[in-house]
């Protein structure tokens, strides 16, 4: 929480920051060896606590290497692995490479057309049984999706996800959901779910809604905030990405007043349940 300490100096030994201060403050022990990091910021590591990752063993540590190279060091895979590839590279340290956590398949109702990488549930045994299967693969966390997609589809019902979030509890895994509206924000938080991987899009919280994220101590949300909908110039990414993608963000960083008001309900809300001192992570999805 303070501000940044300029000209300074750390001392690591094995895996701890043993002293940190201003150069000339800190004790420097004989014989260590010196990173010269002049001209550097150093920060603490990135935690992205919301990704889909690839299912192939090759593409997910290429993606696990380039996370930790912009200074991410641990990403979390929110429910679409279906093989064993990110249980095994969980398992292992990828060199210069982030941590990996999985959720392995998520839960939801059944979305044909759309995804099949989720376990599909329309009854209670079955959302129980999901979660029991899950447990037994020892993933990090459970998620499930509460969205009908615009209309498309039938979402969890209070039933449904009372019973996953019970079972997960049961088994010592939290839950985190894919919300879409504060109807179903209240209802989960009503049968006690542990996180949310995004924030309310339909409206802004209301008073009730916020009292009730108030009252869940170790709430964890993750925004997951939408592009603002605004012209804006890109320029300062050219030495980042390669140029045909920079002209792709230019071309799409236009006005769009649909695009301004989702992006205004969202920031509104995030601006809300930081106030109300509710737990916000970083998630890119």
């Amino acid at each position: 929480g303070s501000a940044p300490i300029e000209n300074a100096v750390f001392v690591v030994e094995k895996d701890r920051f043993a002293q940190v201060g201003r150069a000339g403050d800190v004790q420097i022990p004989a014989g260590a060896a010196r990173v010269d990091l002049a001209g550097k910021t150093v920060m603490p590591a990135i935690v992205d606590t919301h990704t889909h990752v690839p299912t192939t063993r090759e593409a997910l540590v290429e993606l696990l290497q380039r996370k930790a190279y912009y200074g991410v060091a641990a990403v979390a895979s929110f429910g679409q692995d279906t093989g064993d590839v990110a249980f095994q590279v969980r398992e292992e340290v990828v060199p210069d490479g982030a941590m990996l956590r999985t959720a392995g398949r998520g839960i939801t109702m059944p979305e044909p057309g759309r995804t099949e990488a989720p376990y599909w549930v329309t009854n209670e045994a079955e959302a129980r049984k999901a979660v029991q299967k899950l447990a037994a693969r020892k993933v990090d966390f459970v998620k499930i999706w509460v969205d009908d997609r615009d209309g498309k589809y039938k979402k969890l019902t209070p039933a449904l996800y009372g019973a996953i979030i019970d079972e997960a509890h049961k088994h010592s895994l939290r839950v985190t959901a894919h919300i879409f509206t504060l109807e179903d924000a209240k209802g989960l938080l009503k049968a006690g779910l542990d996180a949310f991987a995004h924030s309310v899009r339909d409206r802004d919280i209301d008073e009730e809604g916020l009292s009730m994220f108030k009252q869940h101590a170790n709430l964890v949300v993750a925004p997951n905030l939408p592009d603002r909908g605004v012209a804006t110039d890109m320029s300062w990414l050219g030495e980042s990405i390669p140029a045909g993608e920079l002209t792709k963000l230019q071309a799409a960083a236009t006005d769009r007043p649909e695009a301004q008001k989702a992006y205004g309900i969202q920031a509104r809300n995030l601006a809300k349940i930081h106030a109300a001192g509710i737990k916000i992570v970083l998630g890119t999805d």
